[in-house]
């Protein structure tokens, strides 16, 4: 294992972290997408499956155990616990927009034909675009709250770092998974307006994004 992988995961721990510390600590899931966490949970739902297949390594163990917890507990207190402060309103991306052609390129394009590799490839394709929901409805509310933003400067950090990752093993060890990598760099696209306005503007203001961001939509 490599740095930019520890990092990377290092990166996105603190992403899930920062946004259940945000929750806590105001008791409001305003400005956060409901419908890019249940996404979330879903990537690490049907891509840890092999927990109880194949052991590789405790730290992996480890690590995938926490991803799953953060993000169940991230939807319940979403949903359950501080409901009453979630925007429904604006949180309304339509998530069979995604859902469905992600769910239909895991059967056509995935290395094996097999339960566990169609849903690992779908857990690729799906949280390369599970972060539509958060920006969308930023685009929509026009303004996002400072902690939302480190929360999505970390999540973009983990791609890049991942993508570093990437080239690193593929020099190394000639080691090249074409899914995994077009998804990753799709996924950093993503980012790429987020991340020009997070440094061109600090960390974007107490008040939050304003409304020149608006080439998510």
């Amino acid at each position: 294992m490599n740095i930019f992988r520890i990092l990377g995961d290092v990166s996105h721990l603190l992403a899930m972290i920062i946004l259940l510390v945000k929750m806590w600590t105001s008791k409001s899931c305003a400005g956060i997408s409901g419908k890019s966490q249940i996404l979330f949970t879903l990537v690490f739902t049907t891509r840890y499956l092999d927990l109880f297949t194949t052991f590789i390594s405790l730290y992996n163990t480890v690590m995938k155990v926490i991803f799953l917890l953060c993000a169940y507990v991230t939807v319940y207190m979403i949903y359950v616990k501080f409901q009453k402060t979630f925007d429904r309103e604006h949180d309304s991306f339509r998530l069979e927009f995604l859902l469905v052609p992600v769910t239909g390129l895991s059967f056509l394009e995935n290395h094996s034909f097999t339960p566990l590799e169609i849903l690992w490839t779908f857990s690729i394709y799906l949280e390369s675009v599970a972060i539509l929901p958060q920006l969308f409805m930023i685009s929509k509310t026009g303004e996002a709250e400072t902690i939302t933003t480190h929360y999505l400067f970390f999540l973009g950090l983990y791609r890049a770092l991942y993508l570093a990752n990437w080239i690193w093993r593929y020099h190394t060890e000639n080691f090249y998974d074409q899914i995994a990598v077009v998804s990753g760099v799709v996924q950093t696209i993503f980012y790429c307006d987020f991340f020009y306005l997070y440094v061109t503007k600090g960390t974007l203001a107490e008040t939050g994004i304003e409304s020149n961001y608006e080439g998510i939509t």
